[in-house]
């Protein structure tokens, strides 16, 4: 396929380059879903908490999975939780076993998993039935199903004047940031090659010079890549 290719220029460090190379696509859907068990209807009076209210993914790889854990909190009393029901593209509850009683006080963990098995946007959300005065609690989810992409980025960049051990580079998806590393250790030259990618994303780079004793300079202005 045709290469795109463009160059951006840098205040701090020079010159960043980057370009794509050619891509393939393929993706597939899918839900994953439980079946709501009714509560046992004896309210304690108690209070259970899920926390935390809300978890967001991000975005994560068609045909990967990313992982978190929540917690179960009882009030003032014990409280027995006999089942969960959840929905949303890709989502699953494990880790925990129904019916469970959470120790007045106490917290009980449990593990979502988000396996997208497509592209785009796939809220979901939980709901613990128990015999608690709130039942049924709940806990919202959010993330988004990305397609890798085969087009890379290779940046490169002019040498500080500085004497320095390194550089290290950052990646964001908002204009002006935040940024995240993506770089495991220093960079000691002067090029690097961002191969995790996701179609349709606009990424934003900036890069940094670190001197012997780690101190980090201020950011180089930004350079952007659209990932067709």
């Amino acid at each position: 396929m045709k290469e795109s290719h463009f160059e951006i220029r840098l205040r701090y460090l020079g010159c960043l380059l980057a370009v794509l190379t050619a891509m393939a696509l393929a993706g597939c859907a899918g839900v994953s879903s439980a079946s709501k068990q009714a509560g046992n209807g004896n309210s304690t009076g108690a209070l259970l908490a899920v926390a935390p209210v809300s978890m967001s993914f991000g975005t994560v790889a068609v045909g990967s999975n990313a992982t978190q854990t929540g917690t179960l909190m009882a009030g003032s009393s014990d409280i027995t939780v006999s089942s969960a029901a959840w929905n949303g593209q890709g989502y699953a509850v494990s880790g925990i076993t129904f019916p469970v009683t959470v120790p007045a006080g106490q917290t009980v963990s449990f593990t979502v998993t988000f396996a997208p098995q497509a592209a785009g946007s796939a809220p979901g959300n939980v709901s613990f039935d128990s015999n608690a005065a709130n039942s049924p609690a709940s806990e919202n989810w959010t993330g988004s199903g990305g397609q890798v992409s085969s087009h890379t980025v290779a940046l490169s960049w002019n040498t500080s004047t500085s004497q320095v051990a390194g550089y290290n580079v950052y990646r964001g998806t908002v204009s002006g940031g935040p940024y995240s590393k993506v770089n495991t250790s220093l960079e000691t030259g002067t090029n690097f090659t961002d191969n995790q990618l996701f179609s349709g994303q606009t990424y934003y780079y900036v890069t940094t010079a670190v001197d012997s004793n780690g101190l980090e300079s201020q950011y180089s202005n930004q350079a952007s890549a659209a990932i067709p």
